[in-house]
């Protein structure tokens, strides 16, 4: 049964799908979880090659139909978040967007603004930081948060971009075995891994697995399918 919950929240595994253009494989996805709502506050913070008024355009241009603003424009962040209709969060890296969240004092009002049901659209590094923390990243830590700890709109652990593709004759660490070694020191902590193209959304107090393409569960020494329109709640 669903539990008692007001969040709308999607996490999008990435914003281009192969070489689709820029959040086109994500349009049907982000307009049915918006429902009506037009007016988006959007926060760039992930970017860091990519100059935030630049992203803010690149993401206008994707979604002309939306009324977009970015925090970074604002005079009051907190007060910004605190009175947006809907939110969403680009890629990037992900420890310069938990490094601004914390710097801007945005983490609680997120929270308790997401609590309230106001829709939360993520992407990549807008993705991860729905989980527990960010220590299952794919990104390097080029600047340091204060903590890990992350929106914990879900207690489990993100994994966007997830792949099993092992590039030949590469000798590092596959993605396999990076999440193993997060479940190896945190049996009890599920590591929730979507593809490209697909997307988790968490809604009436559900959590289902959004695209054509399944993902996978690693928890403790085990790795389990997760199957397009499964039901995950239990991870919330």
């Amino acid at each position: 049964m669903p539990t008692e919950s007001n969040h709308h929240v999607l996490m999008l595994s990435s914003s281009r799908m192969g070489d689709e253009d820029y959040l086109e494989h994500a349009r049907e996805m982000i307009f049915t979880h918006l429902d009506t709502e037009q007016t988006v506050l959007f926060i760039p913070y992930a970017g860091v090659t990519l100059n935030w008024d630049d992203y803010l355009d690149k993401v206008q241009q994707a979604l002309p139909e939306l009324t977009l603003t970015s925090i970074h424009q604002c005079d009051d962040p907190v007060a910004a978040v605190k009175e947006a209709k809907a939110i969403m969060v680009g890629g990037g890296n992900t420890f310069n967007l938990l490094y601004q969240l914390y710097q801007q004092q945005i983490i609680e009002p997120l929270q308790q603004l997401v609590s309230k049901g106001t829709p939360y659209i993520g992407w990549s590094a807008g993705s991860n930081i729905c989980g527990n923390s960010i220590r299952t990243t794919n990104d390097m830590p080029i600047i340091e948060p204060p903590s890990f700890t992350a929106l914990n709109f879900l207690s489990c652990q993100l994994n966007p971009h997830y792949t099993d593709y092992q590039p030949p004759n590469h000798n590092g660490e596959t993605r396999d075995d990076r999440l193993f070694e997060f479940t190896r020191l945190n049996p009890d902590t599920p590591v929730l891994a979507i593809r490209e193209g697909t997307a988790l959304q968490y809604t009436a107090g559900r959590l289902t697995l959004l695209g054509e393409l399944e993902g996978f569960c690693f928890e403790g020494d085990e790795k389990t399918p997760i199957a397009p329109g499964q039901d995950l709640t239990r991870y919330i």
